[in-house]
C-alpha cells in the first residue's frame, strides 16, 4: 500500500459524497488546497472537482474522492480531514501534525512544511510492526 498524502474520517467521506451527489453529473469530488490569508497567514480551501487534474494526488475513502493541489502536499501530509456539525457551525476541519498555530475564530492557520526525514523514519517503523 502506498503512503496517502492525507486520509479522511468517515464523516468527511459521507460529506464529500453528499456534496458531489448534490452538484451535478460532472462533479467528482473536491480538491483541497492551502492559500495565503487570514490573520494567521493561511488557509484551507475546498472546491469541487468537475475536471480533476493529474498533477493532483488524490485519495479516496468509501467512494469519496478528495484531490490535493500539488503545492499544498508539503503543508498537508499526515493530515486527517474530518467533518463536524456543532451547534454554532458544520464543516470540515483538518487534523495536521504541521500546524504550528491558528487564530482564535479558528479560520486561518500557520503551517510549516511537513518534515520528510520524521514521516520516513514513522513510515519505517510501521513498516517492521
Amino acid at each position: 500500500m502506498g503512503f496517502a498524502v492525507m486520509t479522511m474520517t468517515e464523516a468527511a467521506a459521507a460529506r464529500v459524497k453528499a456534496i458531489v451527489d448534490n452538484s451535478g453529473a460532472e462533479a467528482k469530488g473536491v480538491r483541497v488546497g492551502i492559500k495565503k490569508g487570514g490573520c494567521a497567514g493561511m488557509e484551507y480551501t475546498i472546491d469541487l472537482v468537475t475536471e480533476p487534474d493529474a498533477k493532483d494526488d488524490l485519495i479516496e475513502h468509501d467512494g469519496a474522492k478528495v484531490w490535493i493541489q500539488p503545492s499544498a502536499v508539503l503543508y498537508l501530509l499526515g493530515t486527517q480531514m474530518d467533518f463536524e456539525v456543532t451547534k454554532m457551525r458544520s464543516g470540515f476541519t483538518f487534523n495536521n501534525p504541521n500546524q504550528t498555530s491558528a487564530c482564535g475564530c479558528g479560520e486561518s492557520v500557520e503551517l510549516k512544511a511537513a518534515d520528510l526525514a520524521m514521516l520516513a523514519k514513522q513510515r519505517e517503523a510501521e513498516a517492521s510492526v
